[in-house]
């Protein structure tokens, strides 16, 4: 009889044993700063007014409940040497449940060898019911924002290797103010390491300028590294006359040159100086009034 008491007490320590192993997970607490990865979401965005700077936005969303206070969000991606980030100055940023926002983030310098193209990291730090937190999951980049801004960040390093591109502060109105133009300086660089040349295939448009029906912008000049520094005309007319074309504009000042330096071919966004903004938004009230 005793020995089956003692059986029966083994049974049970065995049982209790089980059960306790199988309840470990929920029995200890998560690390103190982890939470679900569907807690706060990160996609990647660009405003009118940061297109052709080396900003974007990060907006986050709230998965959950509860109101979350932000305190900190950056991105991680091997398309630059460091974070895009964004931190609070004083006061947490608060994050109501299904409710986005957009937050202004400084874009590191680009990284631009062999690099990978992995998907983004975001990692945002906040706090909720007086506990800190942390999430990481990857960074949705829907238009490619981040691809392109880093391929545009060093064709313009390398770009500006062999030579300095930029407008004039002075724009040469027609008598009949229906042409202007605008003239393009290049000033070759020659910098230690840099390519020997680069070729200005083209030059686009923009949403306010177009190229003046006679005067033909130039097309393949090639520009080397030790050469003389070199003034491009640009005969413009006004491409758009609606009333809110000027009024909405952000980027029809930023002249888009199409040019080739080495393995890299693309398009540097050239803005127009403050002086010159101005004398172009005034040049296509007049044009689109006469």
């Amino acid at each position: 009889m005793a020995s089956l008491h003692r059986r029966r007490a083994a049974v049970c320590l065995v049982l209790m044993s089980a059960t306790a192993l199988a309840g470990c997970g929920t029995a200890v607490p998560e690390p103190a700063g982890s939470t679900p990865a569907a807690a706060v979401s990160v996609a990647l965005n660009q405003s009118r007014d940061q297109y052709g700077t080396q900003a974007i936005l990060l907006e986050l969303t709230n998965s959950t409940t509860e109101e979350l206070s932000v305190t900190g969000a950056r991105v991680e991606s091997p398309l630059f040497q460091g974070s895009i980030s964004w931190t609070s100055a004083n006061t947490p940023l608060a994050l109501p449940p299904g409710q986005p926002k957009a937050l202004p983030a400084v874009l590191p310098g680009p990284a631009c060898g062999d690099v990978d193209t992995a998907t983004p990291v975001a990692t945002v730090h906040y706090s909720v019911n007086g506990q800190d937190r942390e999430v990481a999951a990857d960074a949705h980049d829907p238009f490619g924002i981040l691809a392109r801004t880093s391929g545009e960040l060093c064709l313009a390093a390398e770009a500006a290797g062999v030579a300095a591109l930029s407008l004039d502060p002075g724009l040469e109105p027609a008598a009949d103010g229906r042409t202007a133009v605008v003239r393009l300086l290049v000033t070759p660089t020659g910098l230690e390491g840099s390519q020997k040349s680069l070729t200005i295939e083209s030059i686009d448009g923009t949403t306010l300028l177009a190229e003046a029906v006679e005067g033909a912008w130039p097309r393949n000049v090639t520009i080397e590294a030790g050469g003389d520094a070199t003034e491009l005309r640009l005969p413009m007319r006004a491409a758009r006359c609606d009333p809110h074309a000027v009024a909405e504009d952000k980027v029809g000042t930023l002249l888009p040159v199409r040019i080739a330096v080495g393995e890299r071919r693309g398009i540097l966004k050239v803005a127009a100086p403050t002086g010159l903004r101005g004398s172009l938004y005034d040049f296509v009230a007049k044009a689109c009034s006469g």
